[in-house]
C-alpha cells in the first residue's frame, strides 16, 4: 500500500509497487502479491446467522422475570403454571424472532455488488477480470459507467470526469488530471486520484492501484462505522428501566407479605405460596407479547410502504427521534443536474423549467438565445440518439433542457455535421466544436466563464459593440449565480468562411451568456420538513458540497429561511474547534441547521455531540462516507436503491424506494406505536397491581384466598393480553405529528400515568376485596365459591378497565377506545375463554372453577362496575383538584 500517492510522482509510484506503466504487472507475480495483500474485498459483517436473531430475543429483563417466575412454580410443583410461563415465553420470542428474520433476509435481497468484475493490463495484454483479484501495483482501465474497483492513482485521462457523491457528498462529477498535487491537499481536492465505490461519468482513462480491501478509503470510513459505538433503543432502555423497578417490586412486596403473614402466626409455607402468587402477580406477562406484536405490527405497516425496519425496536426510536441529520445530494435532491438560471444579454431567466412553454416562443426566436441552445446541444459529447444517464450530468442537464424547449438534439446535430473538435481540458477548462453549415463553419465553446471570457473578443449585449466595457458586468452576473450554489458554464460563437483549426478555433470568439446548473430540490421533501417543524424535529442537512448550493437547496426545501441569521450555516473547515469544546458550554451548534463541506469523521463528531447534548438523533444518508454517521446515530436511515451496500448494512432502517417522504410515515408510525405502548402498560399494570393488592390484603385481612397462582396467570394471559393487544393496534391521536416528540431520557410512564396505575389498580382491588369480605362475611359462602367470585369479579373489572384508559378531556362515551373495534372484539374473546375454560371438565379442575349462580354471578358484574364507576370518580376528582 503507497501512502500520499496523490503527492508522488507515477514514475516513483511504479518502481514502489513494482508496477510497469505501459504493460502492467507480470502475471505470475499476482498469485503472491494476493497472498500478501489478499483479496481486494472489505470485510463485511457476516450474514445475521438465525441463532444469533434467536439468542436475541431471550435478552429481555421481563424474559428474566418470566424465567425465574417459571423455575418458582416448577419448585414448588406448580408444572402446569410452569409450563404455562415457559409458552408465554416461546411466544414473545418466535414472534420477534420470525419479524426480525423477515428484515434480515429484506435487507439481503437488497444487497447488490457494486462492481463484479473490472478491466486491468497484465504483462502487456487488456484483460477482465473479478475486482476481488485487483491487487497494489495493477493497472486498470477505466471507461464510462465504470465502477472504480480500488483507490488509485492516474497515469492517463482523457476527458475524464468521475462521480464521487458517494464518498465526498459533492453532487457534480470531478474533472481529473495526472499531475502530482501539493502535500496537504485533502481528499476532496485529491483530481489526480480514483477511489473505489466511485462511478466514471465520462471519458477515459488508466490509473496504477495503490490500495486495495480495507486499505481504500472506502475501507477506512467503513472501519470507522465498526468502531462507532451504537447506541441502545430509547424502548430498549425504557423497557429495561421498567423491567427492573418490577423485579425491585416483585421481591419487595413478595417478600415482606411472607414475613409479615408469618410473624401474624401463618405457616411459613402457606405463606410462601401466597408470595409465589404476588410474584406471578407482579409479572405482567403479557407485556412482552404485547410490545412485541405491537412494533411488528408496524413493521409490517411500514414494509408495506417500502421502509424495511431491521429491527423491531427501531420502529419506535423513529417515533422518539427530535433531531434528523440529512445528506443533501440524492436525499434532498434529485440527484442530477438541471438548468437553474440562463443570462443572455440583458435577460436573467430564472427557474425556467417552472415558466409556461409558450413563455419560450419569443426566445427561440431571439438570435443570442438560439445560439445558445445551439452551442449545448451540438458542443456537447451526448449522443442523442442514445441517452444514457451514466453521462456527463451538465451535458446531460443541456440536452433536456434543449428538448423542454421544443428543439430536436438528433436533428440539431445532423443539420449541423462536427468538422473539428477540441476536446474539454481540465487545464484550460472549455472545449469546442466547428459544424460545416452553408456557406461556411460556425464555431460553439463552452466552459468556465473566467477561462472562456478572455478569449472573447465581442458579445451580443447590444449591437455587437465592443466586449472589454462588459466583462465586468458579466463577472457580476456569474459571481450572483454562484453565491447562489449554482454550477455556472458560460458559452460563445464565431461563424468564420474557411474550416477553423485547433490553433485557431479559439480565436476572436463572440460571448453568448451564462447558464447555471443545480441538483434540484425534491419537489416532495419541502411538505415533509413542514410536518416536522410542526411534530418538533429539526431537521439537519450535512453534506460535503459546497456551502452555497448547501445553502440553496435548504431553503428550497425549508429548513432555512431566506432570512435566517448566518450563524445558522457552518463550513466544516470551523467545525473542529467547536466540536472539540462539545462536552463544555458551547452551545453554539446546537443553533445550526445545516453543515457544508464536512467529512465522514466530523458527521460521526457532529451525531455524538447532539447526543450529548440529550437528542435523539436520525441519521439519513446513502454513501460510504455516511456509513459512521449511520452506524452512530440512535436511528440511521439508507436508501435501498440508491445507497451504498456499506451503508445499508449498518442502518436501522431501509427506505426501498428512497424517497424522504417515506421518513414521516416511519416517524408517524413510531409515535403511535409508542403512545399504544404507553396506554397498554398503564392498562397491565394496573390490572397487575390489582391482583397484587388483592392478594395482599386478603392475606393481611385473614380473608380467604381471592386468587390461587394460576387464575394469576389465567388473568394475565387472557383478561389482560387480549385487551392490551388492542390498544396496540389503535390508530393513534389525531394530532400526533402536531405535537413535540417525548423527552428522550424520560420513562415509557410519567408521573400522571403512575398515578393512574395507582387510582385504577386501587379500584379494582377495593372491588374484588370488597366482594370477598361480603361473600364471606354476610353471605357466609364457602372458600371455594368465594375465591371464583373473585375470580370473576377481576375478570370483568380488568375487562372494563380498558374504558378507562382515554385522556380526561375526551368524551367517556366516544374516544379512541370505544371506537376501537379491536378492543370489543378483545372483550368478546376474553369472555368466550373464560365462559370455554368453565365449561371445559379439564381447564375447569386445573383453574380450580365452578358453576356460580345468576346470584353470585351477578354480584360480580356488580362489584366490576362499581369498580369502573370508583375508578371514573377518583380520575375526574384528581384533575378538578389540580386544576384547582
Amino acid at each position: 500500500m503507497l501512502q500520499n500517492a496523490f503527492f508522488t510522482p507515477v514514475q516513483d509510484i511504479s518502481a514502489h509497487l513494482g508496477s510497469d506503466l505501459e504493460r502492467g504487472l507480470d502475471k505470475e507475480c499476482i498469485p503472491e502479491r494476493l497472498q500478501k495483500y489478499g483479496p481486494n474485498q472489505i470485510p463485511e459483517q457476516g450474514t445475521k446467522k438465525r441463532w444469533t436473531i434467536f439468542l436475541q430475543q431471550l435478552m429481555d429483563s421481563i424474559i428474566y422475570i418470566l424465567f425465574a417466575a417459571a423455575i418458582l412454580a416448577f419448585i414448588f410443583s406448580d408444572k402446569l403454571e410452569s409450563a404455562a410461563i415457559l409458552f408465554v415465553i416461546l411466544i414473545s420470542v418466535a414472534i420477534g424472532y420470525f419479524m426480525e428474520l423477515k428484515a434480515v433476509r429484506s435487507l439481503e435481497a437488497l444487497v447488490k455488488m457494486g462492481q463484479a468484475s473490472t478491466h486491468v493490463i497484465r504483462s502487456g495484454q487488456r484483460i477482465h477480470i473479478k475486482a476481488a483479484e485487483i491487487v497494489p501495483g495493477d493497472l486498470i482501465v477505466l471507461s464510462p459507467g465504470d465502477v472504480v474497483p480500488a483507490d488509485a492513482r492516474l497515469i492517463y485521462v482523457d476527458n475524464l470526469l468521475v462521480k464521487e457523491s458517494v464518498l465526498t457528498g459533492e453532487s457534480l462529477a470531478v474533472a481529473k488530471v495526472t499531475e502530482p498535487l501539493p502535500m496537504n491537499t485533502p481528499i476532496t481536492d485529491q483530481i489526480n486520484m480514483v477511489f473505489r465505490g466511485t462511478v466514471i461519468s465520462s471519458g477515459f482513462g488508466k490509473a496504477i492501484v495503490t490500495a486495495s480491501g480495507k486499505h481504500t478509503q472506502l475501507g477506512t470510513i467503513q472501519q470507522m462505522g465498526v468502531d462507532a459505538e451504537k447506541e441502545r433503543t430509547p424502548l430498549e432502555k425504557k423497557l429495561n428501566q421498567l423491567s427492573n423497578w418490577l423485579i425491585g417490586l416483585t421481591l419487595g412486596i413478595a417478600g415482606l407479605i411472607i414475613v409479615i403473614g408469618y410473624f401474624r402466626g401463618n405457616d411459613l409455607f402457606f405463606m410462601i405460596e401466597t408470595g409465589v402468587a404476588l410474584a406471578v402477580a407482579a409479572i405482567p406477562e403479557g407485556l412482552p407479547i404485547v410490545a412485541t406484536i405491537a412494533l411488528a405490527r408496524g413493521m409490517i405497516r411500514l414494509t408495506k410502504k417500502q421502509v424495511i425496519i431491521k429491527k423491531m425496536e427501531a420502529v419506535q426510536t423513529l417515533g422518539a427521534t427530535d433531531i434528523i441529520f440529512t445528506d443533501k445530494t440524492g436525499t434532498l435532491t434529485e440527484d442530477r443536474m438541471m438548468v437553474s438560471a440562463v443570462i443572455f444579454g440583458e435577460t436573467y431567466l430564472d427557474n425556467p423549467y417552472q415558466k409556461e412553454k409558450s413563455h419560450y416562443t419569443s426566445l427561440k426566436n431571439k438570435p443570442v438565445f438560439d445560439k445558445m441552445m445551439m452551442a449545448g446541444i451540438l458542443c456537447n459529447n451526448v449522443d442523442p440518439t442514445a441517452i444514457i444517464e451514466q453521462a456527463d450530468s451538465i451535458e446531460l442537464a443541456l440536452i433536456h433542457f434543449a428538448i423542454h424547449l421544443g428543439y430536436d438534439p438528433k436533428a440539431v446535430k445532423q443539420d449541423n455535421p462536427e468538422n473539428l473538435e477540441l476536446p474539454f481540458d481540465s487545464e484550460i477548462k472549455l472545449m469546442a466544436t466547428a459544424h460545416k453549415k452553408q456557406g461556411g463553419y460556425t464555431v460553439y465553446a463552452k466552459g468556465a466563464f473566467e477561462s472562456l471570457v478572455d478569449l472573447c473578443n465581442f458579445d451580443l449585449y447590444g449591437e455587437g459593440i465592443g466586449f472589454d466595457e462588459h466583462k465586468l458586468l458579466w463577472k457580476q452576473k456569474v459571481d450572483t449565480l454562484a453565491s447562489q450554489g449554482l454550477r455556472t458554464l458560460a458559452f460563445a460563437y464565431k461563424e468564420e468562411e474557411k474550416a477553423p483549426s485547433k490553433d485557431n478555433i479559439l480565436n476572436g470568439l463572440t460571448f453568448l451568456g451564462t447558464i447555471g446548473f443545480l441538483d434540484p430540490a425534491r419537489k416532495d421533501v419541502k411538505a415533509v420538513i413542514d410536518i416536522y417543524k410542526k411534530a418538533g424535529i429539526k431537521v439537519i442537512m450535512v453534506t460535503g458540497d459546497h456551502p452555497g448550493t448547501s445553502k440553496k437547496i435548504a431553503q428550497d426545501v425549508g429548513i432555512l429561511e431566506v432570512n435566517d441569521i448566518p450563524d445558522k450555516i457552518w463550513h466544516g473547515k470551523d467545525l473542529n474547534k467547536s466540536l472539540d469544546g462539545a462536552d463544555g458550554n458551547d452551545l453554539s451548534l446546537l443553533k445550526a441547521s445545516v453543515f457544508a463541506r464536512v467529512g465522514p469523521e466530523q458527521k460521526l463528531n457532529l451525531i455524538g455531540y447532539y447526543q450529548r447534548h440529550g437528542h435523539i438523533v436520525g441519521m439519513i444518508g446513502d454513501g460510504i462516507n455516511d456509513v459512521p454517521a449511520l452506524k452512530k446515530a440512535d436511528i440511521g436511515v439508507a436508501m435501498g436503491i440508491r445507497g451504498a451496500e456499506a451503508a445499508r448494512e449498518v442502518a436501522d432502517v431501509i427506505l426501498k424506494n428512497d424517497k424522504f417522504t417515506a421518513m414521516e410515515l416511519g416517524i408517524r408510525q413510531g409515535r403511535v406505536i409508542f403512545q399504544n405502548i404507553r396506554q397498554f402498560v398503564v392498562y397491565l399494570l394496573s390490572c397487575n397491581l390489582a391482583e397484587i393488592l388483592t392478594v395482599g390484603f386478603a392475606a393481611l385481612l385473614n380473608l380467604p384466598a381471592p386468587l390461587l397462582p394460576l387464575q394469576i396467570l389465567f388473568l394475565n394471559l387472557v383478561t389482560d393480553i387480549f385487551p392490551a393487544l388492542a390498544l396496540g393496534f389503535g390508530k393513534g391521536e389525531k394530532d400526533i405529528m402536531e405535537q413535540p416528540p417525548k423527552r428522550p431520557k424520560g420513562p415509557i410512564l410519567d408521573r400522571n400515568d403512575w398515578n393512574f396505575v395507582v387510582v385504577y389498580g386501587l379500584s379494582i382491588s377495593i372491588a374484588v376485596v370488597g366482594i370477598v369480605a361480603y361473600a364471606d362475611r354476610i353471605l357466609k359462602l364457602s372458600p371455594e365459591t368465594i375465591n371464583n367470585m373473585a375470580f370473576y369479579t377481576l375478570v370483568f373489572a380488568q375487562l372494563l378497565n380498558v374504558f378507562n384508559i382515554p385522556k380526561h378531556r375526551e368524551s367517556f362515551f366516544v374516544n379512541e377506545i370505544t371506537t376501537n373495534l379491536w378492543v370489543w372484539g378483545a372483550i368478546a374473546l376474553s369472555l368466550a375463554l373464560t365462559l370455554g375454560a368453565n365449561l371445559n371438565t379439564h381447564l375447569a379442575a386445573a383453574f380450580s372453577l365452578r358453576m356460580l349462580s345468576l346470584e353470585q354471578l351477578g354480584y360480580s358484574i356488580l362489584f366490576a362496575f362499581g369498580a369502573l364507576l370508583l375508578a371514573q370518580f377518583f380520575k375526574r376528582a384528581r384533575i378538578l383538584y389540580f386544576r384547582s
